[in-house]
């Protein structure tokens, strides 16, 4: 009988507590991959979604709220940029992209994005990756719509489709948003539907400035006790503003232009507006949460810390049942040094496996996380898994194995063949 053969039927008699030790093996290195894949990733996926803006001007709280607000739709803007405001941002230099947004209404809960045509020439959800229209094409005309990939697939909407919006964050008048209402006067005509671009704005819709505009100078008129269909004849300046400015600086090759510093600087200085770097105050925002990727870091070692000690705990109480077997082994003529290299091989056998399957099991929670956030959010997360941290973990998980099993080794070498050959009873 080989030593193999010797390690695989002790382990096979011992069927459940190799099972679940191999299984706590498997989570704690596979929730360690995971973490270390995902955090990567992550910013990676959120550095996607800022697309090919240099700047981003609005009226929220701070930067990184002005971001998240306009760029990956977490909560409507309160602020709006009034007309006056607008055109002076216009006139303020000679941008290559002024794309105003006005993002506040929705429909079943997907933000409905206001915005003008350039939106879709001159911005790119993802630097480098113009929008592509698998069906239909750009509004043209107010209350045309377009339909982000997963609006489209979520709801069922298709071309030629007539929907009307909610003017606030709600569904009704009876929820979340005390303001929102289902504007039914007005029907939108869905004329369009963009490809998965994997960035935030697959959940949203897109028309016109115009088409929001009328909404808002209906509801006006409404207080006033005038009850009219409202066209862009009517609009005021009052009406017409917005919620963000997306903005580029012309730029030979696609990056960042020496101008940039000094404009961002110059429109700071205005304290009525919000400026934002979109990539800058991502990279913040990973700068904020870095203690927490540490934390979760820290509590996977933990965990497959507890799986080593768990392997120990075992082996070390198996090895009172397993003191007659090995001085029947040290009879048929195996010495001190086989047995304690046949107890380190089977512990280190379940530590290899146990990492193996974490390996897999991390693949599949990958796999899982990133669907969810692709179709709960709109935001792909990529993660790789990198061969480097899965050799390392696989390498850290057997080691920490091999070193629970001294122990137990060191105990196997320890004992007495003539005390524990003894007849029992």
């Amino acid at each position: 009988m080989t030593d193999l053969s010797i390690v695989l039927r002790s382990l096979r008699v011992r069927a459940f507590s190799t099972s679940v030790v191999i299984a706590l093996v498997a989570i704690s290195a596979g929730l360690l991959l995971a973490i270390l894949s995902l955090r990567t990733a992550g910013e990676r996926a959120f550095e996607r979604g800022t697309g090919n803006a240099h700047l981003l001007v609005s009226r929220d709280g701070s930067p990184l709220v002005s971001v998240l607000n306009g760029l990956f739709y977490a909560n409507p803007p309160k602020a709006p940029i009034d007309a006056a405001k607008l055109a002076e941002i216009r006139g303020s230099f000679p941008w290559s992209m002024f794309v105003p947004m006005a993002v506040g209404d929705s429909y079943r809960s997907f933000p409905v994005v206001a915005t003008v045509p350039d939106f879709f020439t001159k911005f790119e959800p993802v630097a480098g990756e113009p929008w592509v229209f698998a069906e239909g094409r750009p509004f043209e005309r107010s209350f045309e719509i377009v339909l982000g990939s997963a609006v489209a697939r979520e709801t069922g909407l298709r071309m030629g489709a007539k929907l009307v919006v909610t003017h606030g964050s709600g569904k009704s008048r009876e929820g979340a948003d005390e303001h929102a209402h289902v504007h039914e006067e007005y029907e939108f005509t869905v004329v369009g539907i963009l490809a998965p671009t994997g960035a935030p704005h697959d959940r949203a819709l897109f028309s016109d400035l115009d088409s929001s505009w009328i909404l808002h100078a209906h509801d006006r008129f409404e207080r006033e006790g005038q009850h009219k269909t409202v066209t862009a004849a009517d609009l005021t300046d009052e009406d017409r503003v917005v919620t963000g400015v997306l903005l580029r600086l012309p730029s030979r090759d696609g990056s960042a232009p020496p101008a940039l510093v000094s404009q961002y600087d110059r429109m700071r200085r205005d304290g009525s507006i919000t400026v934002a770097i979109p990539a800058n105050e991502v990279q913040r925002l990973f700068d904020i949460v870095a203690s927490i990727d540490v934390l979760f870091i820290a509590m996977a070692a933990a965990t497959l810390l507890s799986s080593g000690v768990a392997i120990l705990l075992s082996m070390v109480n198996s090895m009172h049942e397993r003191r007659r077997q090995v001085a029947i082994l040290r009879v048929l003529g195996a010495s001190r040094g086989r047995i304690f290299w046949l107890v380190l091989t089977e512990s280190t056998m379940v530590g290899l496996v146990g990492a193996a399957i974490g390996v897999a099991l991390c693949a599949i929670v990958l796999f899982f996380v990133t669907t969810w956030m692709r179709e709960a959010h709109g935001i792909v997360i990529a993660p790789e898994l990198d061969a480097r941290s899965a050799i390392l973990v696989a390498m850290g998980t057997t080691a920490l194995a091999a070193l629970a099993g001294l122990v137990p080794s060191i105990q196997a070498y320890r004992t007495s063949v003539a005390r524990n050959l003894r007849p029992i009873g």
